[in-house]
């Protein structure tokens, strides 16, 4: 069965517009037992997620899309092998 592991909601600030539950009930009516919220730096919608994934008999699957760095976040060498993004 294929799931979807890599999405954004609408609390990923200018990258995701979808609400939780339509999200959730697509999954569903698509045929999905499963689905991943994946929203950008935080959590803020993991708790709606989870409530409406019960509710509509998905298994909500929590992540998050997070950034790191081995110094800060504006060193971003080009010739630099360490990874900068992780979801």
């Amino acid at each position: 069965m294929f799931t979807h592991l890599h999405v954004h909601s609408e609390y990923s600030l200018l990258d995701g517009m979808s609400k939780v539950e339509p999200l959730v009930k697509r999954a569903k009516a698509m045929g999905q037992d499963a689905l991943a919220i994946t929203d950008h730096g935080a959590l803020y919608g993991a708790i709606e997620f989870y409530e409406m994934a019960k509710k509509y008999e998905v298994k909500p699957i929590l992540g998050i899309e997070a950034y790191i760095a081995p110094k800060t976040r504006f060193d971003k060498d080009a010739k630099s092998r360490w990874p900068h993004h992780l979801t």
